[in-house]
């Protein structure tokens, strides 16, 4: 059960989406940061990109399939990488919005997030004092009354639409409640195994990061799911590596990435997010584990292939 594979696929998120620019000098806005960014972590060791783009004027989250396109086609031609595409982007946005760049650039895997759910970023609010950008204040102060909508219409209309287009998803699960929706959808053969479930940690209105917590998610997706489901963790803020190490010790795939931490170490930002994934990779390596690589990923999960990508 969980990630039969014995290779461990390193995801990583280098554009962080759900930050502000001005939180750390280091997160990427335009297309030539968010490219360094990708082809450095590729390098780096990971072996899909979850993507998201900002407006390169102020760094507001953006679904504009234009402006994903310079560095898409950059990440296509120097890597070999699993390019996935957010249909999150913001909870500010409709979901015909967020479905943009997916149903334009048809990706070997687009995220999927699976529930509604208070989304909490405001206690950043006491760390942070200085904003470059005004937006950036209000997106944080917002979300003490913001539902991030994803209802069962909504999630059905993304899977119908991205299985149309040869898209398989990374199904992003906050709580307990988003694997059982999951399973609903398995059910309904709307959702095809193998399942690429990305377990999250650590996010004000889902579930806490605490081991038990961890344990809690992996034995409710092995009873629900059995043999069906790759497992991976993504651990936000400080909780990044800890639970990745956990969770990689126990059979799981790993998240990295400045969209979910900004942090290397206790009090220090991450220059990069290749620097997140060079530790996370040794880390895996000292616990013998091989970490795998574009085309075993897609191997693993019955990708498309790097053909499929629309460009």
């Amino acid at each position: 059960m969980a990630s039969k594979s014995k290779k461990v696929i390193i995801t990583c998120a280098p554009t962080g989406a759900i930050h502000t620019p001005s939180m750390s000098p280091y997160l990427p806005v335009t297309a030539d940061e968010i490219a360094e960014a990708g082809i450095a972590a590729y390098k780096a060791g990971a072996a899909i990109l979850h993507l998201h783009a900002r407006d390169p004027q102020d760094g507001r989250p953006t679904q504009d399939p234009e402006v994903f396109r310079p560095f898409l086609e950059r990440l296509h031609a120097e890597t070999n990488a699993v390019i996935n595409l957010t249909t999150g982007g913001s909870p500010h946005m409709t979901v015909e919005d967020r479905m943009r760049p997916a149903m334009t650039y048809k990706p070997e895997v687009a995220s999927l997030n699976m529930g509604s759910m208070n989304f909490g970023l405001f206690p950043m609010l006491d760390r942070f004092k200085d904003f470059k950008h005004e937006w950036e204040r209000e997106h944080l102060e917002k979300s003490r009354n913001l539902i991030f909508k994803n209802t069962f219409q909504d999630v059905e209309t993304i899977l119908r639409r991205g299985n149309d287009n040869g898209t398989r998803f990374e199904f992003e699960c906050y709580d307990i409640s988003h694997l059982y929706n999951l399973a609903h959808f398995l059910d309904r053969k709307l959702a095809t195994p193998p399942l690429f479930v990305q377990s999250v940690f650590g996010i004000l209105g889902g579930i806490g990061p605490h081991p038990e917590d961890l344990m809690h998610m992996r034995r409710t997706a092995d009873r629900l799911f059995g043999d069906a489901y790759e497992w991976s963790i993504l651990g936000a803020g400080r909780n990044q590596i800890p639970l990745a190490t956990m969770g990689a010790a126990i059979g799981s795939h790993v998240r990295m990435g400045l969209e979910d931490s900004l942090w290397i170490g206790p009090g220090k930002l991450a220059q990069s997010s290749a620097e997140q994934v060079t530790r996370i990779r040794t880390i895996l390596e000292a616990l013998n584990l091989e970490v795998a690589t574009p085309d075993e990923a897609r191997q693993i999960l019955k990708l498309k292939g790097k053909s499929g990508l629309a460009l």
